[in-house]
């Protein structure tokens, strides 16, 4: 392209961009690029031109060459398809008539911040450095699939609304990134892809909105992050999915709205988390799934847990905030099915701070949920140890019983003392120890077998002898219990 062929406009960039001047067409500093389709020629520079520069433009002995422009109005197409440009690309606040096409190109950086973009197709690109769209208005899909970018991907603010696209408005999917995924504030209506990307350090999220009802918002799957996964005070309407993600940090949900009515809000199944953080949210609408989750520590308020979640097969090493085990156990009740290992895990995380009294609370709870389980007579049965000792996490009750029983025996054997056997050879009665002699099966003190009740007292002591052994099998259950815990 002739430099006779320019634009005024088009000019001031030609000759500025050998020294890396920078080119400022703005009239205030508050304009609106999203109205820059009315701006005149004085401030129109095709795209052609532009390309040109970027692949072969005048250079000055000394300087920098870049292109360094703001508050243009670019037409046509920015071709650079497979173009290695080896220059600084800085089109902030500009008006973009078409979608630039930067497909598999290999690029310095890039910078489209604050500028109105009806979309972006940059598969497999590759940024020796930062590529910044900070506060960008995107008119429609922004194809990042398979980029590499040495440094950032920056996104803070940016809005991105493709009213005519069904799939993803923002593909990473595949992306890799040699540093940090900072876009707090981003704007979404409709999937953001990072399914397979590799992002060296934080996915900062936080304070965005992601909308896409009964559909997927953000699509995780298999993503690595090298630290924190940052969705604070987010706004996610639609499925947060996340099987199968790498986060060795921290994938913190606090004061985040999570609704996903009618299906699944977050699922994080067969993940490795360091920690995964639901505090100070609302409560999820959708269902949480956690199936075969590893997490380090959970922090999770039972405020936020939904009606709904799949704990199947998690583990965590610990879980906070320190709640009374009544505060946790709900959680459990609410999976279709019974599940001990999810008791087992909340005892263990219990026992890891010493809140013994907890750990057998939540014991006590599984044994009761397992009695659902089972069939009439085993129900009876569990009922009945669950009365007499709590099935063996209570034993003072049956030391209650024991002493009823024994009050009761007592009273009635001294009111009225059965008959000895052998008179010559029988020891002196003693209520006390004859009813002790009927409860207990295994300890003897002689009496039982001296004396021969009749009548009513005889029923008493079969009543004795049956509740006796019923008492002493269930206590010695939960001592098996406790010692096998141990």
């Amino acid at each position: 392209m002739e430099i006779n062929d320019l634009t005024p406009a088009e000019a001031r960039v030609w000759r500025a961009f050998a020294t890396g001047t920078h080119v400022d067409f703005r009239t205030a500093g508050d304009e609106d690029p999203a109205g820059g389709g009315s701006w005149g020629p004085e401030r129109t520079v095709r795209a052609g031109v532009l390309r040109a520069l970027l692949l072969d433009g005048p250079r000055q002995e000394g300087e920098v060459a870049a292109l360094s422009l703001a508050g243009a109005r670019v037409t046509g197409t920015l071709e650079l398809q497979y173009a290695t440009v080896d220059h600084p690309v800085r089109l902030r606040h500009c008006h973009f008539e078409e979608a630039p096409r930067l497909y598999a190109a290999r690029l310095r950086e890039v910078n489209l911040s604050e500028s109105a973009i009806p979309g972006l197709t940059a598969h497999a690109v590759r940024v020796e450095g930062v590529l910044r769209l900070t506060r960008a208005r995107f008119g429609g899909v922004v194809r990042l699939g398979g980029a590499e970018v040495t440094g950032s991907l920056y996104l803070e603010s940016a809005d991105i609304h493709a009213p005519d696209t069904e799939g993803p408005v923002l593909q990473l999917n595949q992306a890799v990134l040699g540093a940090d995924l900072w876009a707090p504030g981003l704007r979404a209506r409709g999937e953001v892809r990072l399914t397979g990307a590799r992002v060296a350090g934080t996915v900062n999220l936080a304070d965005s909105v992601l909308d896409r009802p009964d559909g997927t918002a953000l699509q995780a799957e298999t993503l690595a992050a090298e630290a924190d996964v940052l969705l604070r005070q987010a706004d996610v309407r639609g499925r947060l999915e996340f099987r199968g993600a790498r986060i060795p940090g921290r994938l913190d949900l606090s004061m985040a709205r999570l609704a996903n009515p009618g299906g699944t809000a977050l699922r994080a199944s067969s993940t490795v988390i360091g920690e995964l953080w639901l505090r100070q949210c609302p409560k999820v609408e959708g269902t949480l799934n956690l199936r075969r989750a590893q997490v380090d520590v959970l922090f999770v308020e039972p405020e936020a847990v939904p009606d709904r979640v799949q704990l199947n097969d998690l583990t965590y090493t610990s879980l906070i905030p320190h709640e009374p085990a009544e505060r946790r156990l709900p959680m459990l009740e609410l999976g279709e099915s019974y599940l001990p290992f999810t008791y087992e895990q909340l005892t263990a995380a219990y026992r890891r701070i010493g809140d013994d009294d907890a750990a057998r609370r939540v014991q006590l709870a599984k044994q009761r949920r397992r009695r659902r389980t089972l069939p009439w007579y085993g129900r009876l049965w569990g009922h009945l140890q669950d009365v007499t000792v709590g099935y063996g996490f209570r034993p003072l009750r049956a030391g209650g019983w024991l002493l009823s029983l024994l009050a009761i025996g007592s009273v009635a054997y001294g009111l009225d003392h059965p008959a000895p056997l052998k008179p010559a050879e029988a020891p002196d009665f003693d209520p006390v120890f004859y009813t002790l002699d009927l409860l207990l099966p295994v300890i003897s003190f002689g009496q039982e077998n001296a004396f021969a009740p009749e009548g009513g007292h005889q029923t008493l002591a079969y009543l004795l002898i049956i509740t006796g052994w019923i008492l002493a099998t269930t206590v010695i259950t939960g001592l098996t219990r406790t010692v096998s815990r141990q």
